[in-house]
């Protein structure tokens, strides 16, 4: 019986590793109840005249304390992160109508469309812009020029090999050069009114006219549009 019940525990222990939060909570409540019924079991038909160990039976008792309190962990985590999200969606919400100065090296590419704005300090007859995923490996590379003062640079979600890359967030390097040679600085960061928040993924993200910034970018927040 005590090998059964140690079963149990181990097929338990390696569904946790292997499986999602949810499926686990699944798995744990219904070796849970096996492993009650198990002992159950054990108990009533145990000998009288020859009774279970008391070390063994201590011994199952722990692991059902440990199942017991598994369950109750899993359960308290889901509530903290749920909380956790619900945070950060209200912190985001509070944004909207702000004016932020945020990094604009990252921006999110969704449905083949990614932006970012680019501020070159004179204008650049040749610019190299590497486009990099979230691991920093470089997807595109496309050579264009850009003018004086502020633009917006888009890229379709196309890699170099020719492949749609997936949505997610990813990173913008420039690399440019004048007429003469002379390289110029281009200033990648993001000023602008938040229009609203998406917060339809993991992670809310803010929207400053057709750009998307992750919260996490904010470098600054300033009075609303409104002066409140």
């Amino acid at each position: 019986m005590t090998a059964g019940i140690s079963s149990v525990t181990n097929t338990s222990s390696t569904s946790s590793n292997s499986s999602g939060a949810s499926a686990n909570a699944t798995e744990i409540a219904g070796n849970f109840t096996q492993f009650l019924t198990l002992l159950t079991t054990q108990l009533k038909n145990q000998n009288p005249l020859d009774p279970m160990d008391t070390n063994q039976f201590t011994q199952q008792l722990v692991q059902f304390a440990g199942v017991e309190q598994q369950l109750k962990s899993n359960d308290r985590l889901d509530s903290i992160l749920a909380a956790s999200q619900s945070a950060s969606s209200a912190s985001a919400t509070s944004y909207i109508g702000k004016t932020i100065t945020a990094d604009g090296s990252a921006s999110q590419l969704s449905k083949g469309s990614a932006s970012w704005t680019l501020t070159p300090a004179r204008a650049a007859s040749k610019a190299v812009v590497t486009i990099l995923d979230s691991k920093n490996n470089v997807v595109a590379t496309q050579t264009t020029s850009l003018t004086a003062g502020s633009q917006t640079y888009s890229w379709n979600g196309k890699t170099s090999a020719g492949l749609t890359a997936p949505d997610g967030t990813y990173s913008i390097k420039v690399s440019a050069s004048d007429a003469t040679g002379t390289n110029v600085s281009v200033d990648t960061s993001l000023n602008g009114t938040v229009d609203s928040v998406d917060l339809s993924g993991s992670a809310p993200i803010l929207m400053v006219g057709s750009q998307k910034v992750p919260l996490s970018s904010v470098q600054s927040i300033g009075l609303s549009t409104s002066g409140t």
